[in-house]
């Protein structure tokens, strides 16, 4: 087995700073109640950082920051100014692209080539393709037919405050689904990440800062669901909450949300089916079917986990899709030969 790669030696200079603290109104702060927690490397179980829980009283701080920053400094700032910030976070995250792929691999297992070329990439063409619409949103004039002098318009502002919260199967790029939009348009947010995986959305929370964006703006709380996700989504100064993850726990979140009537946005988990009939080229059907399914070991909201096969080619296609799952190498993430790499927890056997 080919030896894992040498961690970044900046990914060594952020994990030897610990316990890693939760960011809140432009610091990083303790739990108000002192409570740490850990998350471990899953092809290890090598505890990685020792790291902040956030409980109620900690949401209820993060929120408060979220609030001032809307109606204060982060009001201020013009739509050009707000792609600006945007832009330049996207360029840092490609400078430091390296390091953020490590850290996602540490964190969450991933093979380091899907995180390399797949992830982080992409991260940063989210980042640039909502600074874009930060400047091209605007309302309209409206003709009406009533008698008088009146004139009629629409106008796009901000929601508010926007708690997320995001799940651990590709927790940077999820985080920044839910940031990206939001920051462009002009609204704060109090970012929960997935404890499992708290630790590129940290890293991301310093380099926020590092580019500019004012003190609460962006707020992050790790911690778990029961605490600070259901004080988020219960939180009566929260306008709208942003959720990915799995069906009981947005079914949770939508009832918690009722108190104030937040919106609510959903993306959850499906049973996503493949359908492969006797007239496919199963040449390009085999290897597609099986990465549907076992792309970052099958942890993907539209995994492939449902197939389909017509009955006349049943029986050649799910032998070669066996020899074709026998050849995937499985392993520690941060070796560039592997293609499927851990399970999150034991929990999801």
């Amino acid at each position: 087995m080919p030896v894992a790669e040498q961690l970044h030696p900046a990914l060594l200079s952020f994990l030897k700073n610990q316990p890693k603290k939760m960011l809140i109104d432009g610091k990083w702060v303790e739990a108000a109640s002192g409570k740490t927690f850990e998350t471990v490397n899953p092809a290890t179980g090598e505890v990685l950082a020792s790291v902040a829980e956030a409980d109620r009283e900690d949401i209820d701080r993060a929120v408060k920051a979220a609030r001032r920053a809307f109606e204060g400094p982060w009001a201020k700032v013009k739509p050009a100014d707000r792609q600006r910030l945007l832009l330049r976070l996207a360029d840092l995250i490609e400078a430091n692209g390296d390091e953020l792929a490590m850290l996602e691999v540490l964190d969450n297992g991933m093979p380091i080539t899907m995180a390399r070329k797949g992830m982080v990439p992409r991260v940063a063409e989210l980042l640039r393709y909502y600074a874009g619409w930060a400047t091209k949103l605007h309302g309209e004039t409206v003709e009406t037919s009533v008698p008088g002098e009146f004139f009629t318009y629409t106008l796009r502002e901000p929601i508010g405050v926007v708690g997320a919260i995001v799940p651990w199967n590709g927790p940077l790029i999820t985080a920044t689904w839910k940031l990206a939009p939001a920051l462009a348009v002009g609204c704060t947010v109090v970012l929960k990440p997935a404890e499992q995986t708290p630790l590129t959305s940290l890293r991301l929370g310093e380099l926020m800062l590092e580019v500019g964006f004012p003190a609460g703006v962006v707020n992050i709380c790790p911690g778990f669901g029961p605490t600070a996700g259901a004080a988020l989504a219960e939180h009566m100064d929260v306008n709208k909450i942003a959720f990915t993850g799995e069906h009981t726990t947005g079914q949770i979140i939508v009832k918690a949300a009722a108190g104030n009537l937040k919106r609510v946005s959903l993306e959850l988990g499906g049973k996503s089916p493949d359908i492969v009939f006797s007239d496919a080229d199963l040449d390009q059907a085999v290897p597609g079917t099986a990465w549907a399914i076992f792309r970052n070991s099958g942890q993907v909201c539209c995994a492939g986990s449902r197939l389909f096969v017509e009955q006349k080619v049943y029986d050649k296609f799910v032998t070669r899709v066996a020899e074709y799952a026998s050849t995937i190498k499985v392993g520690n993430g941060l070796d560039p030969g592997t293609q499927m790499g851990p399970l999150i927890s034991k929990e999801q056997l």
